[in-house]
């Protein structure tokens, strides 16, 4: 009689995830920051930008940075990320507590995200096939997921079906596609970032105010 090889009889892995409220988040977040960002109030002067994760999030931050620090680079880490505050992991007290003018990050969908028709928000969307393979790098290759050496098969299951943490790439874009002729958000792409970054750093720089352009 035969046996199921191995590799059929193996569960697949799946990274490290917390379940909130229907919302999944890395395992090494906190459960209470993360709903303390939810229940962030932004300022009128609030920037905040809006991605799906690995679409071009941290090149956007810089891009921010720079025009309100007149091309100055960042000392150190530890300042790009306290003055660039990711609000799901850091809780609300770090984006009340940061530099301004700065900018805030978030992974979320429109309907999670602090709204203001005060503050700006920047979404950038991407590929998602580009997308979906740099988030499986990402989570395969961070310890704080429990994902190594975790096959890219299983991942991309996870992935379409919005099993990943920050949820389903589809709904987040689309999300915040319907709110794109807002007139406090800037819809851009990674691609066209990519294509014509002049073009587009112009347009992100008039977008936050006429003065940095």
């Amino acid at each position: 009689m035969s046996t199921p090889s191995k590799e059929k009889s193996q569960k697949p892995k799946i990274p490290w995830y917390n379940d909130v409220d229907g919302f999944r988040i890395p395992g090494m977040f906190s459960v209470e920051a993360y709903k303390s960002a939810l229940a962030y109030k932004p300022r009128p002067d609030d920037l905040i930008i809006v991605t799906y994760p690995k679409c071009g999030t941290t090149w956007v931050q810089n891009i921010v940075a720079c025009i309100f620090r007149e091309g100055k680079p960042f000392g150190s880490a530890l300042e790009f990320f306290s003055d660039t505050p990711f609000l799901e992991m850091t809780g609300a007290e770090a984006a009340e507590k940061m530099k301004r003018p700065g900018a805030i990050k978030v992974h979320l969908p429109f309907r999670l995200t602090p709204w203001s028709p005060e503050a700006k928000y920047i979404f950038v969307a991407r590929n998602p096939k580009d997308c979906c393979v740099s988030f499986y790098h990402h989570t395969e290759s961070m310890p704080g997921y429990v994902f190594e050496d975790g096959e890219f098969d299983d991942y991309f299951e996870l992935f379409i079906n919005g099993e990943v943490d920050f949820g389903d790439y589809f709904d987040t874009t689309l999300s915040w596609w319907e709110h794109r002729n807002d007139p406090n958000v800037l819809f851009i792409t990674y691609e066209q970032l990519k294509k014509d970054t002049v073009n587009n750093v112009l347009k992100i720089a008039e977008f936050i105010g006429h003065e940095y352009k």
